[in-house]
């Protein structure tokens, strides 16, 4: 079962704050671990939230670059609502869609994403106003808020700035996947008004053979708030450069599979940033347009990567013999029998050879906690990301 029972949603939100003191974006944890940088259980804990990084940041891309196109010109059913010629704010599948948006602005759309099938329980909704910059190309901002099963107040908000090129688009603004496109994307995610999380990103997407994409990435972003108790943040660099492939499924179903590499950086607070270079329109990247500035390298990994969404929703994750920075090791389960909205939905633990250095668990959406296991710390994670 794709999709949890209203009460299933309910009871994870319970759960979810008991985790974080009422929602992703909630109060800081207070760690219990030795105040002395130098120890053994700092280090782990460097290493627990940095790995943590290394899996959330494509996740992330993954996610919203699955919501950036219109899939139906490739022959399948389509992915989400945001295509199809349906009455504005019907339920379908889990998905409102409304063009233009509530607010009826010119050349916008609204797509609210729920975490049950009737449309009861708010997971994320998202307004995009698009502005035409010629024949193949157009800039879009979006505004996102993000919220936790059953919560009314969003625990994030995101803005988005998309400058798209090289593509074909249908009457709503979206890039036609079936004809390849390349995205450039910044965003920022504001938790209690500070601005915490600061990403850039680029994807060349090819045009599609058979249903298939192939496409290429690269990316930077960083923590800006950091974490007070270390006195550190974190950042990175990722991308990948070659070898993406992008598939409609039958279902309607889209799976991206590619091997995501890069390297993590830790550096005092306020002391990242990113630097911008040329755009990519080709496969492979030589040179990555977003590179981060400053800090210091902690180690680089290589995480092979296939995760498929359905309605906008993450249905499933797989990764293999994924390497970390200093030998680290990451395992991760889908849970099916756990509900889209329960933080048990996808679960993983960190380790170096045989000393476990945290566990994870979030919802479909990226939302939940890590905790440390040399100090019991848990770090909330919102949309991939350990936020504070």
């Amino acid at each position: 079962m794709r999709y949890p029972l209203l009460i299933a949603a309910l009871a994870a939100s319970t759960l979810f704050a008991g985790c974080s003191g009422g929602g992703g974006g909630g109060s800081s944890p207070n760690p219990t671990m030795p105040g002395n940088p130098g120890t053994s259980s700092t280090q782990k804990t460097i290493s627990a939230i940095s790995d943590e990084e290394a899996l959330g940041s494509p996740l992330k891309d993954f996610a919203d670059f699955d919501k950036t196109a219109d899939t139906s010109s490739l022959g399948a059913p389509q992915s989400s609502t945001r295509t199809r010629s349906v009455t504005p704010g019907t339920c379908s599948n889990g998905v409102e869609f409304f063009a233009p948006d509530k607010n009826g602005d010119a050349d916008s759309t609204e797509t609210i994403d729920f975490y049950d099938p009737v449309c009861a329980v708010e997971a994320r909704d998202v307004v995009r106003i698009y502005t035409s910059t010629g024949a193949t190309s157009e800039t879009v901002n979006l505004t996102e808020a993000l919220f936790a099963p059953g919560n009314t107040t969003p625990i994030a908000t995101r803005t988005e700035t998309h400058a798209i090129s090289n593509a074909t688009f249908n009457r709503n603004g979206y890039p036609l996947a079936a004809d390849g496109y390349d995205l450039v994307a910044s965003d920022d995610l504001n938790i209690a008004g500070s601005r915490t999380l600061v990403g850039n990103r680029e994807l060349v997407m090819a045009p599609a053979t058979s249903g298939t994409n192939a496409f290429c990435t690269d990316a930077a972003g960083y923590n800006a708030t950091g974490f007070l108790r270390l006195g550190i943040t974190f950042g990175w660099n990722g991308g990948v450069l070659s070898g993406g492939s992008r598939t409609v499924n039958s279902d309607g179903s889209v799976t991206w599979t590619a091997t995501q590499t890069g390297t993590l950086f830790k550096g005092a607070i306020g002391s990242l940033s990113v630097a911008s270079g040329t755009q990519n329109t080709a496969c492979p990247i030589a040179t990555p347009m977003f590179t981060l500035a400053g800090g210091t390298a902690l180690g680089s990994y290589s995480i092979p990567i296939t995760v498929t969404y359905i309605h906008g929703m993450l249905e499933s994750l797989t990764i293999t013999n994924a390497t970390l920075s200093n030998g680290d090791s990451l395992s991760v389960t889908t849970n099916p029998g756990q509900a889209p909205s329960s933080v048990l939905f996808i679960t993983g633990t960190i380790a170096n050879g045989s000393t476990q250095l945290a566990t994870f668990a979030v919802d479909a959406f990226g939302d939940g906690t890590l905790t440390v296991t040399a100090t019991g710390a848990e770090y909330i994670i919102t949309d991939w990301h350990v936020v504070r």
